[in-house]
């Protein structure tokens, strides 16, 4: 492990974890809706806010001056979201992002690509443009595959008819080449559509053996929760809105795990191992799922529930520790002084 990576992981706070417990520490604080975290392969961490910053964390410090600054609409769920660099960033330099902005009456989302030069990131070229948008049910996470090709959850907008709809982007997961252009080998020929019958998917990971999962909103108010974990297939649909949670239909397909009338709000995953991590907003908790044979679940448990508020990204880190995000400033939280913080946390 280099030098750099070493200083970026130096922690600010230790918290004393209970005998069997994770062990947390505070890698930065001060942040406004930190909303997705990248590692470089330097060490550096790169964090999108949701106001429309890009961030860089180095050796244990926030810098002072974005690495980019973007005009967006920064309305209750939306605003500068998506993160993800080009497997081969050493080289090329790209940062990919997904935003909402503002088009006379309309919020939509665009996925753009950017070029890291010297802790600034410039030459703005946009791959994908007008995805529905709206304050909530966003989307706008962005991961990039064991298959090299780049893939983009999308919400329903608050139009829950176009999760259904194959001709609309809204309310589904996109697959695409890194240059936007669609995969040749997509589930139907010329469409960026991987998946389908979404309400909100905020996280997407991958395990060991290559399986996409994703962790999806349920309904609120009447009927309420049924947030889902659900194991992606190409091509299929899941559901929403004609059903939500463990529907037993046929026609669609029904999550691995379901919050049932409890809920999560569950965000980001990350994969360590055999366990899937997945951070809940409303939920304020971390949960643990232990991945078992053939795709399945074999346990659920939540950790630090209350302690940290809302939590909003998790990723696996270069050192084996698992990274999450705080969400206590987005105007449905309750931020301590030092909010919005990355913690590290040691499983």
């Amino acid at each position: 492990m280099n030098a750099r990576l070493v200083a970026v992981i130096v922690v600010a706070l230790s918290v004393l974890p209970a005998a069997g417990q994770p062990r947390v520490s505070v890698v930065a604080g001060g942040l406004e809706v930190p909303w997705a975290l990248a590692f470089t392969p330097d060490g550096r961490l790169f964090v999108t806010e949701r106001p429309g910053r890009v961030r860089i964390v180095r050796a244990g410090r926030l810098d002072p001056e974005p690495l980019a600054t973007l005009t967006v609409a920064a309305r209750g769920e939306a605003g500068l979201m998506g993160l993800a660099l080009d497997p081969a960033f050493s080289q090329s330099g790209r940062l990919y992002l997904c935003y909402t902005l503002a088009k006379g009456s309309r919020m939509v989302n665009r996925v753009s690509v950017l070029t890291v030069r010297q802790d600034r990131a410039t030459d703005e070229r946009v791959l994908v443009d007008d995805i529905p948008g709206a304050g909530i049910h966003d989307g706008c996470r962005l991961k990039f595959g064991p298959d090299g090709k780049l893939y983009v959850t999308t919400g329903d907008a608050g139009e829950s008819r176009l999760s259904q709809r194959l001709d609309s982007p809204a309310g589904k997961i996109l697959r695409l080449n890194a240059d936007g252009s669609v995969p040749a080998d997509n589930p139907s020929p010329g469409s960026p559509v991987y998946s389908s019958g979404h309400r909100n998917v905020q996280g997407i990971a991958w395990d060991r053996t290559g399986q996409l999962w994703a962790s999806e909103h349920g309904p609120s108010g009447f009927p309420c929760c049924h947030d889902e974990i659900n194991r992606i297939a190409p091509g299929r649909n899941y559901g929403w809105p004609e059903v939500y949670g463990k529907a037993d239909d046929r026609r669609f397909v029904d999550p691995v795990v379901e919050s049932g009338r409890s809920t999560w709000a569950p965000s980001g995953i990350a994969i360590l191992g055999d366990d899937l991590y997945v951070t809940a907003l409303r939920g304020e908790r971390l949960l643990r799922l232990r991945l078992g044979p053939e795709g399945t679940v074999t346990s659920v448990t939540s950790l630090f529930e209350g302690v940290y508020g809302r939590l909003r990204e998790a990723v696996a880190g270069p050192d084996g520790a698992l990274y999450v995000t705080t969400s206590n400033r987005d105007g449905r939280g309750r931020p301590a002084s030092d909010d919005d913080r990355i913690l590290r946390i040691v499983p």
